[in-house]
């Protein structure tokens, strides 16, 4: 035989040399969530592994996490008022508000902090923006979350990430953030955010649940994949930084095409769904932990993604799984 390409995956020193796809702590962003109050560490159940803090002890883990390598953060705000305006999510006196403020004090360039911008967790309905006759009203939900990003631009917010999926959103926040000297500000959008059923987990997390009805007039229809490039296109347009998919691992075919099609980073989200089957899974003895998660991370990183946001990333570090 000429051609034996088994010769290239003889031992672990050529497969190293060869491999084709490479992945670092470099990519990996750790989500946070945060709560009022003080020296509150709470563990969220239907996420093993993953807590609620309090601005005082986040600084504590952050600080572990940079020990680590871990030194870019998402946060989630819980616990906060919740109105049928939503002005609590744009509120100097806000959870997040506090936490970027006091992140960055601490660790300045160390820490690069982006912070989630919707308002599902702030008002009383649970959904995304404000609702009127049963419908999220688009436009007047983008002028509250561009007070929200810059709520946390002022704070010192290295990056907003808008997950909230109303049109025009991205040029709104970008023109705010503008207006207000908040140029180098950068805005990671989640572009291509499924109607999914993998974010169960992340709702008991962010008590951010709808009281009636569902996402989908807003959330993307996960049997279109054209559309998923025109919504990013047009994110793109309005002067996005990053692209985001959501979620992660069914949709690594949509990654592809993302990577395919822009020439902005991509990341994408491996959200709690796709996290706690695996940590349950694990603590059954069904999956090897391990195993399991380095490989979605390398599918991840084939599929073209420059970011990974995932729940896993202080265990891959800090169990040298890399």
């Amino acid at each position: 035989m000429l051609y034996r390409p088994r010769r290239l995956r003889k031992n672990s020193v050529i497969r190293e040399m060869i491999a084709e796809t490479r992945i670092s702590k470099d990519m990996f962003m750790y989500p946070y969530f945060v709560v009022p109050g003080n020296n509150i560490v709470h563990p969220i159940d239907a996420m093993p592994g993953i807590s609620h803090f309090s601005v005082d002890t986040l600084l504590k883990d952050v600080e572990e996490g940079l020990k680590l390598g871990i030194n870019k953060v998402l946060l989630f705000g819980v616990g906060e008022e919740k109105c049928e305006d939503a002005h609590s999510a744009h509120s100097h006196d806000s959870v997040v508000y506090k936490a970027v403020k006091a992140l960055k004090e601490k660790f300045k360039d160390e820490l690069y902090v982006a912070t989630d911008v919707c308002t599902c967790a702030y008002t009383t309905h649970g959904h995304c923006g404000i609702l009127k006759d049963d419908y999220v009203q688009n436009d007047e939900t983008v002028e509250v979350l561009a007070k929200m990003a810059l709520s946390h631009a002022e704070a010192g917010a290295d990056m907003v990430a808008p997950s909230d999926m109303m049109d025009g959103r991205i040029e709104a926040m970008r023109n705010k953030l503008d207006e207000h000297g908040f140029v180098n500000t950068a805005i990671m959008s989640y572009s291509i955010k499924f109607a999914s059923a993998y974010y169960g987990p992340f709702r008991e997390a962010a008590d951010s649940a709808p009281n009636k009805g569902d996402r989908k007039a807003y959330q993307m229809d996960f049997r279109n994949p054209r559309e998923t490039m025109r919504e990013a296109e047009l994110d793109e347009a309005e002067g996005a930084d990053v692209l985001m998919v959501k979620p992660a691992l069914a949709y690594l075919d949509v990654i592809r095409d993302l990577r395919q099609n822009t020439n902005l980073p991509v990341a994408c989200y491996n959200v709690s769904g796709e996290y706690s089957m695996i940590k349950a899974a694990a603590q059954k003895g069904w999956v090897d932990e391990q195993k399991v998660v380095m490989e979605n991370m390398y599918a991840f990183a084939r599929a073209g993604a420059n970011i990974i946001i995932t729940y896993h990333a202080r265990d891959i570090v800090a169990n040298k799984w890399l």
